[in-house]
């Protein structure tokens, strides 16, 4: 396996390799998965001895039809089965969506679940990404969110809850509060995959709110909650007349035998599935205790079924990936191809304690091991392998937030665009200070640059290639920070007799600050005559990887607010039977 890694991580269109990939390349076996979100205590052990005793009649026979499938799915959650459609996984549904109900653009916070960013923009769509700030612990601010929204005149929104890959959570009321504010948007999809393993709150879910509001879908996974990826099932919630368009576009025999065998046996083992929620509850804040002794390691509150975690300074997730799948047989998720994250952050999926203990075992060896290729390099040896954030870091620190000696004086002297602007614009550049001359004077690094580059202005000769990585519109890995080699240049040393001279501030101008546009209210805008863009074209001349992160493109008005559409026609779900 060790010599076929990479080329398995390259050569598969999903973040990672599937397992039966893995086993394929070593003795038959996979890993210890921690990179596949699943609930590792459900289905207990003799379900899967009841399965597996009836393993031929189900690869055998026809299933029954999504309907039968949906109705028995619907008795057990208590649920309409108007406004309820089943698809062979979550990812099926939203591509139905993308096709069906988004018009022209989508905004959707990043980073998150890979789908709602590419499959949009594979069918035309602009996608209007809202960056996650890694200074707020990757909290979404549902406020910004809608002035964002209403700045850039998009017509359907998303929101994860909790997001993926970072586990944050919003709450039931605030969510209904966005809900309220944005109901002129096209629609609003609120995707509840991972919210049955959260705590935070008695009864989060807005499904309700989903199946009496015209333009309100609520997505739900099976396959994570159940531990069963490999079935393929999902659902989603809505009112009756958009759950039956997508419904109506859907195979009739798009659920599987297996899909209907699991659904048709939960009435029976409700009980086991709540306890298996509450142990992957427990086994997350002992996870997060653990992982978090570990030097450098930060990791991120969470109430998904895994967690997000950032590496030590230097660290290059990449190499953690491989070194850790191939010493130490463990599979952990890399995060450098998803928008807005870069390869020094992990998700790490919560698994039994057993489990966990082998997993910050071989974290510390990779991590802090002296072995030649260790994933944290000794600083100032250099490497060649080097991707977004963990290449930024080896250049301007010497030690953890230290600062590289002299590098912030080479550029002042130089005349670097980036760099000198920072220092004008007041980021944290102290200023020079009267010394001896018989060395070089070291100079703190901007604040912004120490932290790893939140809110940086980058310098100019850096494009978003060198920033965000090959193919990727924000925040990807694969790299190098501009490709300068910067050295250190001595300054000349002063005889003892001359008296020290004053060294003059140099006069850089202020940079040209782009126009923002102004924060709009989350209520309803003014209408206006702008017509919608035609199906399959990318809206209004689509956005730069720069304006996602904040400007806005010539000519991007906000688009008309018409209410909700079609509000006459909308059946009214609100006598229906409500779950308890």
């Amino acid at each position: 396996m060790a010599d076929n890694v990479t080329s398995l991580f390259r050569s598969t269109a999903a973040h990672s390799p599937s397992m039966a990939a893995l086993a394929r390349e070593s003795d038959g076996t996979g890993p210890v998965d921690f990179c596949i979100p699943c609930n590792p205590y459900f289905p207990t052990p003799a379900m899967m001895d009841t399965m597996a005793a009836r393993l031929r009649d189900i690869i055998t026979y026809y299933p029954s039809s999504a309907d039968t499938i949906t109705a028995e799915l619907c008795n057990l959650l208590q649920l309409p089965p108007q406004a309820v459609a089943m698809g062979n996984g979550s990812t099926e549904l939203i591509t139905w969506i993308d096709h069906l109900l988004v018009r022209e653009s989508l905004a959707v916070p990043v980073p998150t679940f890979g789908r709602w960013t590419d499959q949009p923009m594979e069918t035309g769509k602009r996608v209007d990404m809202f960056p996650l700030q890694e200074s707020s612990g990757f909290n979404l601010d549902l406020a910004q969110y809608a002035e964002f929204i209403r700045a850039r005149g998009t017509r359907v929104a998303v929101i994860c809850n909790p997001n993926n890959p970072d586990g944050g959570f919003l709450h039931k009321h605030a969510l209904v509060q966005f809900m309220d504010a944005m109901a002129d948007l096209d629609l609003i999809i609120i995707d509840e995959s991972f919210l049955e393993f959260a705590d935070a709150e008695a009864e989060p879910s807005v499904v309700q709110e989903a199946m009496i509001r015209p333009n309100v879908i609520v997505l739900r996974s099976l396959g994570k909650n159940f531990g069963l990826h490999g079935i393929r099932f999902g659902y989603m919630v809505a009112n009756p007349s958009l759950a039956g368009r997508v419904r109506s576009m859907l195979p009739k025999w798009n659920l599987n035998a297996f899909a209907e065998y699991v659904v048709f046996m939960l009435k029976e083992h409700g009980q086991e599935y709540m306890q298996s929620l509450h142990q992957v509850r427990r086994d997350r804040l002992d996870m997060a205790s653990q992982l978090s002794s570990l030097p450098g390691l930060t990791v991120y509150p969470s109430q998904g079924n895994f967690l997000f975690v950032r590496l030590p300074v230097g660290a290059e997730g990449t190499v953690v990936r491989d070194r850790m799948l191939t010493e130490h047989r463990i599979l952990v998720r890399e995060c450098g191809n998803k928008i807005g994250s870069s390869s020094r952050f992990l998700r790490l999926v919560v698994r039994p304690q057993v489990d966990v203990r082998r997993l910050v075992s071989g974290l510390e060896q990779v991590l802090y091991g002296t072995r030649r290729g260790a994933a944290v390099p000794e600083l100032g040896t250099g490497t060649n392998y080097s991707s977004g954030t963990a290449a930024v870091d080896r250049l301007v620190s010497a030690t953890n937030g230290g600062g590289m000696p002299g590098l912030a004086a080479q550029a002042l002297g130089t005349g670097m665009p980036g760099l000198a602007a920072a220092a004008a614009a007041g980021t944290g550049m102290p200023t020079p200070m009267q010394a001896p001359m018989q060395a070089p004077v070291p100079m703190q690094m901007p604040a912004a640059m120490q932290s790893g580059g939140a809110g940086m202005q980058m310098p100019a000769a850096m494009t978003a290639q060198s920033y965000g990585g090959a193919g990727q519109s924000y925040g990807g890995a694969g790299q190098s920070y501009g490709g300068m080699q910067m050295q250190q240049q001595p300054m000349q040393q002063q005889p003892q007799q001359v008296p020290q001279p004053q060294i003059p501030q140099p006069q850089m101008q202020q940079p040209p600050i782009p126009q923002q546009p102004q924060p709009q209210s989350m209520g309803r805008q003014p209408m206006n005559q702008q017509q919608p863009t035609p199906s399959g074209v990318p809206a209004r001349n689509g956005l730069t990887a720069a304006q996602v992160r904040g400007t806005t493109g010539p000519g991007l008005a906000p688009a008309p607010a018409t209410g909700w559409p079609a509000a006459q026609s909308w059946p009214n779900a609100a006598g229906m039977g409500q779950a308890g």
